[in-house]
């Protein structure tokens, strides 16, 4: 849980901005949730922090309560949006960046000298490499570090995270050597005895650092936790939906990056809209496929975190995946591209993990046919074939039904899931694909 630590004065309570006074939410402000410490002071704890919580001896605003501390870990472009998201709501943010110059130039600057280098970065924002102070004192974690990368940069800071701190978790991917999501790669490395969130949705950093408006979906096992960071978060410019399907989540935007690879690709080969957007909606069937074979749900793939982020992933000019495609489909080499690029594609790393991931978790025959989209951009991205090759493979796929049963979250919920993904490994099921009941 978020540590909402206010200082009580007489009988009124310093409420800063981003604490929720609603009566039905987590975070609520009453005599009920405080207790006294040692030092004859009333703390006020978050609904559902333990006692053993670690409290908070870092610095006090100028009405006498503590500064709530986020720390950002990434200074990439997502990293400095979550910094204006908390910036706007007056949270004191430090930015745990790399690059030693990186961060200098944001301190004096205020501008990041190579991300969104146009947008002045918030003033409650500065930026640090040292990870040991920056980490001492913090009261949550945002984590903006690329999904293939997390699990070593996790690893090195494990020791250094206090005690209890809750993660929320931005990262988009799955990894290509576990196959982890991140909610099993999170716990592994900073431990079960935390609490974890994701967001995801339609959220192109850029326009949520110009302040234009954004939904998105933060999911957790406990509601509590959703609520703590919904509240946290939220904004006029920036809405904030709530869900306990974090699977379905993850998923949602691990495969829409894969999709936006195929879109562009499309809009490079010159295909039209029709192709576009035939690929996109077929794309979003195997995308709830692999969802509900991992235990999420069917109305999440059909939410803001599925669908919503697909169509701004595939559709949207700002999306890297779907550039990435484009220059794929006008010829260009994808090593040339990336190197290009400055920034991360996660959808080419991802198409290569979705393709294992589904290889050893389901036993039927011919999951090309099963997987065509995912599977054929696996095969362009590895060269096995030109875009317009793998494209015109998928117009020749045997002709079948658009759909056989649909899924409800019901029926869904009721089995277990198909895909089993241990922190190292993948378990076959003994249960065969036409148990999703959408089998073609």
């Amino acid at each position: 849980m978020l540590r909402y630590f206010l200082l009580l004065g007489g009988t009124e309570c310093l409420v800063p901005p981003y604490v929720s006074q609603r009566s039905n939410d987590v975070g609520l402000v009453s005599q009920r949730n405080c207790r006294k410490r040692s030092s004859g002071r009333v703390v006020l704890l978050g609904s559902g922090i333990p006692p053993e919580y670690p409290t908070h001896d870092g610095p006090v605003d100028s009405g006498g309560g503590p500064i709530l501390k986020g720390v950002i870990l990434g200074g990439g472009s997502f990293g400095l949006a979550m910094a204006h998201v908390l910036g706007r709501k007056g949270v004191a943010v430090t930015l745990l960046m790399r690059n030693r110059l990186d961060a200098e130039t944001i301190n004096i600057n205020r501008r990041h000298p190579r991300y969104l280098s146009d947008i002045e970065v918030p003033v409650p924002t500065c930026a640090t490499t040292d990870e040991k102070e920056a980490l001492r004192d913090a009261s949550f974690l945002v984590h903006c570090v690329p999904v293939q990368h997390s699990r070593r940069y996790l690893r090195k800071i494990a020791k250094l995270v206090p005690t209890g701190v809750p993660v929320l978790c931005t990262s988009k991917g799955i990894d290509r050597k576990s196959l982890n999501l991140m909610c099993k790669i999170l716990p592994s490395q900073l431990g079960e005895g935390r609490s974890y969130a994701f967001l995801s949705g339609p959220s192109f950093a850029r326009e949520i650092a110009e302040g234009l408006a954004t939904a998105v979906v933060v999911a957790s096992e406990d509601r509590r936790v959703a609520f703590d960071f919904r509240d946290l978060l939220a904004s006029e410019s920036f809405r904030v939906f709530t869900s306990a399907d974090v699977v379905g989540l993850e998923v949602g935007g691990a495969v829409k990056n894969v999709l936006a690879l195929a879109a562009g690709m499309c809009e490079g080969l010159d295909l039209g809209t029709n192709a576009v957007t035939a690929l996109v909606t077929r794309g979003l069937y195997e995308m709830q496929r692999i969802a509900l074979a991992m235990g999420g749900r069917a109305s999440t793939i059909a939410g803001l975190s599925g669908v919503g982020d697909t169509f701004g992933t595939c559709f949207g000019p700002l999306s890297r995946n779907r550039n990435t495609g484009v220059r794929l489909g006008r010829g260009e080499r994808l090593d040339d591209i990336l190197a290009d690029m400055g920034e991360v594609a996660e959808g080419v790393e991802t198409a290569f993990a979705l393709e294992r991931l589904i290889k050893k978790s389901h036993k039927s025959y011919r999951l090309d046919l099963k997987f065509p989209i995912i599977f054929g951009v696996a095969e362009i991205l590895r060269g096995d074939r030109t875009p317009r090759e793998g494209l015109e493979a998928l117009m020749g796929l045997p002709l079948r039904p658009e759909f056989i049963a649909p899924v409800s979250d019901a029926q869904a919920n009721r089995r277990r899931p198909l895909i089993v993904v241990s922190d190292y490994e993948i378990g076959d099921s003994d249960e065969d694909d036409r148990d999703i009941d959408f089998a073609d």
